[in-house]
C-alpha cells in the first residue's frame, strides 16, 4: 500500500509538502506540486480518510433517527436526506425508534458516542423528557416534522394544510363532516391538524359531535377500527371523513366497503401525505402533498451549514404542501 511517505520520498519533497497538497492548505511551489500531481498519478495513491477524518475531528458520518423504517414518508425524507449528504461526502447512519420514546433517547445517545459529526432526528414527538435529552447534547442535531425549541427545525404547515383540506370538503356541500386523528404526544399531526379542522368547522358554523372525532395510532387496521366507532351512531351518521394520514383514511375506506357504502357518493374520504397508494386506491384519495424528499433536503442542508461554519445557528423552515384533489371527495 502506497503511503504519503512514499510519495514524498518518490517526488523529492519532504511528507509536510506532500500533505498541504493533499489538503489544499498551505504555500508549496508550482513545480513541486507537478511533481507531486504526476507520483500521485503514477501510483494510484488514494488519501486515508480515516486518517483525515482524525486530523479534522470529523467522522464524515451523519445519524439518521427514524419513526418507522417501514413507512413511505420516511423513505422520501431519508432519500432528500441522502442525495444532499452524499453530494458533500457524507454517509448516513440509520437508527430505527418503532415509534418509542425511549428508542429515540437511547439512538440519540448512541449516535453521539459514536462520533457522528450531526444527527437529523424525524421527530414524532415533543416531550420535556426528549428535549431535556436533545438539549444536552453538544452534537448538532436537526429536526424534521417538529418544531423543537433551541435546534434548527424543517416543519410541514400542517394548520393551514389541514384547514385548507376542511374548507375543501365544506366546499362540496358536506356539513357532516367526522374526523380521525392521533394522539396527542405527535403535535404536529395530533394537536396542529386537529385545531385547524376544528376551528375551520366553527369558521363556518357547522357542529362536531363528540362521537363523529375519533382518536387512533398510525395504522390502517386503526384507521378502521375508528370508522367502525364512528358509524356506530344510532341516529345520522356524516357524509365525509377527515383523516389526518392517508394510512388512515385507507383503514377508514375499508370499512365503508364492508358496510356496503358507495365512495364518495354515500360517504367522502379525504387524507393527508400523499402516498403512492392514495392514487392507486379506488377511488384515488384526495390529499394533501407535503413534499418529503424536499423536507430531507433542507434539513441536511441546515446541517451541513452548521458543520460549515463550526458555529450553532437555529434555522426554522416551513414547507409548502399542495392539494391532490382526487375522486374519494365530491
Amino acid at each position: 500500500m502506497v503511503t504519503i511517505n512514499d510519495i514524498a520520498t518518490r517526488a523529492g519533497v519532504s511528507r509536510t509538502t506532500v500533505s498541504r497538497v493533499i489538503n489544499q492548505s498551505g504555500y508549496v511551489s508550482e513545480k513541486a506540486r507537478e511533481k507531486i500531481r504526476l507520483v500521485i498519478e503514477e501510483t494510484g495513491y488514494v488519501p486515508s480518510e480515516h486518517a483525515k477524518s482524525l486530523r479534522l475531528q470529523r467522522t464524515k458520518v451523519v445519524g439518521v433517527i427514524l419513526p418507522k423504517i417501514s413507512t413511505e414518508t420516511t423513505s422520501r425524507i431519508v432519500g432528500g436526506i441522502d442525495k444532499e449528504l452524499s453530494g458533500e461526502g457524507y454517509q448516513i447512519l440509520l437508527a430505527n425508534s418503532n415509534l418509542e420514546m425511549a428508542k429515540e433517547i437511547e439512538h440519540l445517545k448512541l449516535l453521539k458516542s459514536r462520533r457522528v459529526d450531526g444527527i437529523i432526528l424525524i421527530a414524532t414527538n415533543t416531550e420535556p423528557e426528549l428535549l431535556e435529552t436533545i438539549d444536552s447534547l453538544s452534537v448538532p442535531i436537526v429536526a424534521v416534522g417538529q418544531d423543537i425549541p433551541g435546534i434548527s427545525s424543517v416543519v410541514y404547515d400542517d394548520y393551514r394544510a389541514a384547514a385548507m383540506l376542511t374548507e375543501e370538503i365544506i366546499k362540496k356541500g358536506h356539513t357532516r363532516i367526522a374526523f380521525i386523528g392521533v394522539e396527542k404526544s405527535d403535535y404536529a399531526v395530533g394537536v396542529v391538524r386537529k385545531k385547524a379542522f376544528l376551528e375551520t368547522m366553527e369558521k363556518y358554523h357547522l357542529p362536531v359531535k363528540d362521537e363523529w372525532v375519533q382518536t387512533a395510532t398510525f395504522s390502517i387496521a386503526a384507521g378502521e377500527e375508528a370508522a367502525e366507532a364512528i358509524l356506530k351512531t344510532e341516529q345520522e351518521v356524516p357524509t365525509a371523513i377527515f383523516a389526518v394520514t392517508d394510512r388512515l383514511a385507507v383503514g377508514a375506506m375499508q370499512t365503508l366497503r364492508r358496510k356496503n357504502y358507495r365512495l364518495p357518493e354515500d360517504m367522502a374520504v379525504v387524507g393527508m401525505g400523499a402516498s403512492d397508494m392514495s392514487a392507486y386506491i379506488t377511488p384515488a384519495l384526495t390529499t394533501v402533498d407535503y413534499h418529503y424528499e424536499a423536507a430531507g433536503r433542507e434539513a441536511s442542508r441546515m446541517l451541513l451549514q452548521t458543520l460549515k461554519k463550526g458555529e450553532k445557528k437555529v434555522e426554522k423552515s416551513r414547507m409548502k404542501y399542495r392539494l391532490l384533489e382526487r375522486n374519494s371527495l365530491s
